[in-house]
């Protein structure tokens, strides 16, 4: 695990990236690579988010479909994917956000950069749009392996 001095929001959402993938590789064995911009699936409905308090406010983003997290949370857990409820991929996709943001944070030396971790919650439901400012700062990966996708949204 590198700390990094960051000198630019695309660094930081490298790092966000980075701690993601390696997060998934802890829980489930899965290496996720960064995919081009080109590849960008349709995540409706349930969206993991945190606040990211610090000199300069941001939040984290993750989205996934329904199947990809019932495969983590199957994972997370060890109940067989089959018997995953909807309580339990969302009680799965806030702990994924926490422990990418946890991870992030060791890796951040940078005191503008530098957060506290709020507690994470959920975003589910049909049609949904998270619009933001247009001078604020977006860096969107989508990172998979040609079976399991994640979308990664940070915003400063």
């Amino acid at each position: 695990m590198n700390i990094t001095n960051i000198s630019s929001i695309d660094e930081l959402g490298a790092i966000f990236a980075e701690s993601l993938a390696e997060v998934i590789s802890k829980i489930s064995g899965f290496s996720l690579g960064v995919l081009s911009s080109d590849h960008d699936p349709d995540f409706a409905g349930m969206v993991g988010v945190m606040n990211l308090n610090s000199k300069k406010r941001g939040m984290i983003f993750i989205s996934s479909g329904e199947y990809n997290m019932r495969v983590l949370c199957s994972f997370m857990t060890g109940v067989p994917k089959n018997e995953v409820t909807k309580e339990d991929i969302h009680d799965a996709l806030c702990e994924l956000v926490n422990m990418t943001a946890g991870n992030a944070k060791l890796r951040i030396s940078d005191e503008d950069y530098m957060f506290t971790l709020s507690s994470p919650f959920i975003i589910d439901g049909e049609n949904m749009s998270i619009i933001t400012k247009k001078r604020v700062h977006v860096v969107s990966n989508i990172l998979g392996d040609g079976e399991i996708f994640i979308k990664l949204k940070i915003v400063y």
